[in-house]
């Protein structure tokens, strides 16, 4: 069951990653592309590393990627608007 569920959230994972890349070759301007980079990106590596603490199932691994993710999350969307701010 464990190793279903690290499976899962590798792939959706993954896909988000690679949304996050399509998006950046694909949109049309600076703007959409950083959105598309920062929601989907950030998404992508919460699901990555969500399935690294599932994975190992230790108590230090797994408060370690809970932190990881809480720091991504508030990070990454405030970094983006900031970028985009100076470049418009």
């Amino acid at each position: 069951m464990r190793d279903i569920a690290v499976v899962l959230l590798l792939l959706i994972g993954a896909t988000f990653i690679l949304l996050a890349a399509v998006g950046l070759v694909r949109l049309p301007d600076l703007l959409t592309r950083m959105q598309a980079a920062a929601k989907t990106g950030t998404l992508g590596v919460g699901c990555t590393v969500l399935a690294v603490a599932v994975f190992f199932g230790q108590a230090g691994i797994t408060t370690r990627a809970l932190l990881i993710v809480v720091f991504l999350f508030m990070t990454a969307p405030i970094a983006a608007h900031m970028i985009a701010r100076a470049a418009y």
